[in-house]
């Protein structure tokens, strides 16, 4: 496995799922279209949730990032819902609705993710220690949500 820090493979993690959402929404017009890229995208930003919420969060938090982490998941609950919403949409087919509503989860992400870029991802390599660290790397190289998991907010 090539060395990358945690920060840098979370932060293309988020480029790789905003990236997959704008791709989208430079497609789709009244007629919905193909969804599989959103779709993707969307299974991207579930398991990435998961991968903070369950390898990242918990020992950053016994590092005393407790409000920090506390807003980020609770954001991860409002995105977790409006995937839903997204979901939802698309089963109804409404192009229009569905573009709506991933610009407003881009804009949501946007913010989201520079609060945590900034605060968590800087400390993270810092914080975690090395099992921690390779364990969360490791993961994101092939590991997967578990069926049916929910971000902590959304429950």
């Amino acid at each position: 496995m090539e060395h990358r820090t945690l920060r840098t493979a979370l932060e293309a993690e988020h480029r790789d799922i905003d990236g997959g959402i704008e791709t989208f929404l430079e497609q789709v017009s009244e007629e919905l279209g193909s969804t599989e890229e959103l779709r993707r995208s969307l299974a991207g930003l579930r398991r990435h949730i998961y991968l903070e919420e369950e390898f990242l969060f918990p020992p950053l938090k016994s590092a005393g990032l407790m409000g920090p982490i506390f807003v980020m998941e609770r954001e991860h609950g409002a995105l977790w819902k409006a995937m839903d919403e997204v979901d939802g949409l698309i089963a109804e087919n409404d192009g229009t609705a569905v573009h709506k509503a991933c610009t407003h989860m881009l804009e949501v992400l946007a913010k989201h993710n520079a609060m945590e870029e900034k605060v968590i991802y800087a400390q993270a390599d810092e914080l975690l220690d090395q099992s921690a660290g390779r364990e969360l790397l490791e993961f994101m190289e092939s590991g997967s949500a578990p069926a049916g998991w929910v971000a902590h907010s959304a429950r």
